[in-house]
């Protein structure tokens, strides 16, 4: 089993920024590839990005590319997600996700899944 915490969620007006990160505990942090979803109300959950094992390779969302930065830290076993420029649609929770391959968009392919952080952008 693999534990996950986010935080750093919050309300900001358009224009601005927040960092959220993701604890991971239980089992090794790099051994698995991490990700971000978010689901605004009454939508489905949809893919933001994610991000290799080794932290290589990055996948972003067309809808926040350029805006968002994946990063992780292995020895920290935290994962990140910095936004900037954010816009009223960006408006979610936004949940941490951990997987063995973790390739996919879908989120029904992801095994494991933090509780979620509210972010809200005022216009």
């Amino acid at each position: 089993q693999v534990q996950l915490v986010e935080s750093g969620g919050g309300l900001v007006q358009a224009g601005g920024s927040l960092r959220l990160s993701c604890a991971a505990s239980g089992r090794t942090f790099s051994n698995y590839a991490m990700g971000w979803f978010r689901q605004a109300p009454g939508k489905e959950r949809e893919f933001v990005a994610s991000i290799s094992r080794t932290g290589d390779s990055t996948y972003y969302a067309d809808s926040v590319k350029g805006r968002f930065t994946i990063s992780r830290g292995n020895a920290k076993n935290t994962v990140y997600l910095q936004m900037n420029s954010l816009k009223p649609e960006d408006t979610a929770v936004y949940y941490c996700t951990a997987d063995s391959v973790g390739r996919s968009r879908n989120p029904g392919l992801w095994d494991y899944w933090g509780q979620g952080t509210q972010v809200t952008v005022s216009s």
